[in-house]
C-alpha cells in the first residue's frame, strides 16, 4: 500500500461521518482498549462490521502514537486512502508537473485550520494541479481542517513534503517558476502569463511568506486593491490565486 495516501484521522464524530461517507474508502479502523462499549463509539464498530473494515484494538498509548494526537484523538483514529494524495519524491519522478499549464500553491507558514481548509477548497474547486503541503509550521490536517474544507481535503491533490523552503528550492532547482505576492510588485496577478510550470507560495497569517523564499522567488505580483486595503486574509488570496492565475 503506498503509504503518502493513507491519512490517518482521529476524533469520534469525524471518524463517524467518514464511516458514514459512501465515497470515502477507509482501510482500518483503531480503538483504544480504554473506551467504553456503546454510544458512539459503538455505532463506529457497526459501520466498520458493515462495511467489512479492519478493526485493531491498541492500548491507549500505543493509539496516541497512531493518532499522533492523544489529548484529542477520544480513543478512536481511522486510516482513510485518499487518491489524490501523494509523497514529494513520488511526484517528482512521475513528472506530472512537465504538462502545459501546471499550476500549483505551497503552503508557508499557514498555522489557522480554518484558513488551511477553505484554501484546499478553493484551490479543489479551480482545479490546481498540486497542493504541497509542508509537514513542518502547517496546519495539522486534522478535524478542523477537514470541517473547514467540507470533506473536500480527501480528494485534494495534496503533495506531502517535509519542509516549505526545502520544497521551494527543490522545485525550482527542477525548472518551476516560485511566484510570490507582494504589494510592491509591478505586474499584476491578472496580467501574468506563465511559460514554465508555476508555483505560487502563499505565506502564513502573520509573517506572510518567508523570507528565504521571497527572496529567491523567481516571480512576484501584486493583487491590485482600492480604498487603502494593504492585504487580504491567506484565504481570500488563495481563492483569486486558484481562479485567476492562468
Amino acid at each position: 500500500m503506498n503509504l503518502s495516501k493513507i491519512l490517518t484521522i482521529y476524533g469520534r464524530k469525524t471518524v463517524l461521518e467518514a464511516l458514514q461517507d459512501d465515497r470515502l474508502s477507509p482501510s482500518r479502523l483503531h480503538l483504544a482498549d480504554s473506551n467504553k462499549r456503546g454510544g458512539i463509539v459503538g455505532q463506529i464498530e457497526d459501520l466498520a462490521k458493515v462495511r467489512a473494515i479492519d478493526v485493531q484494538i491498541h492500548a491507549r498509548q500505543a493509539l496516541s502514537r497512531i493518532s499522533k494526537n492523544g489529548k484529542q484523538d477520544q480513543g478512536v483514529a481511522l486510516d482513510l486512502f485518499c487518491p489524490e494524495f501523494d509523497s514529494f519524491e513520488h511526484f517528482i519522478d512521475a513528472g506530472m508537473h512537465l504538462s502545459n499549464g501546471f499550476r500549483a500553491v505551497l503552503l508557508n507558514g499557514i498555522t489557522n485550520p480554518q484558513n488551511v481548509g477553505m484554501i484546499i477548497r478553493s484551490c479543489c474547486a479551480a482545479g490546481v494541479n498540486a497542493i504541497f503541503y509542508p509537514k513542518r509550521s502547517v496546519a495539522t490536517l486534522g478535524p478542523l481542517v477537514i470541517k473547514s474544507s467540507a470533506g473536500i481535503l480527501f480528494n485534494a491533490p495534496i503533495v506531502q513534503c517535509e519542509d516549505a523552503r526545502l520544497t521551494a528550492q527543490s522545485l525550482q532547482e527542477r525548472g518551476f517558476d516560485i511566484a510570490v505576492l507582494d504589494s510592491h510588485a509591478r505586474k499584476s496577478l491578472f496580467d501574468f502569463a506563465p511559460i514554465k510550470p508555476t508555483v505560487y507560495v502563499l505565506g502564513g497569517e502573520t509573517i506572510g511568506v518567508d523570507k528565504e523564499i521571497k527572496n529567491a522567488a523567481n516571480v512576484s505580483l501584486r493583487i491590485p486593491m482600492r480604498n487603502n486595503v494593504e492585504s487580504l486574509n491567506v484565504a481570500a488570496t488563495a481563492a483569486l490565486v486558484a481562479f485567476y492565475a492562468n
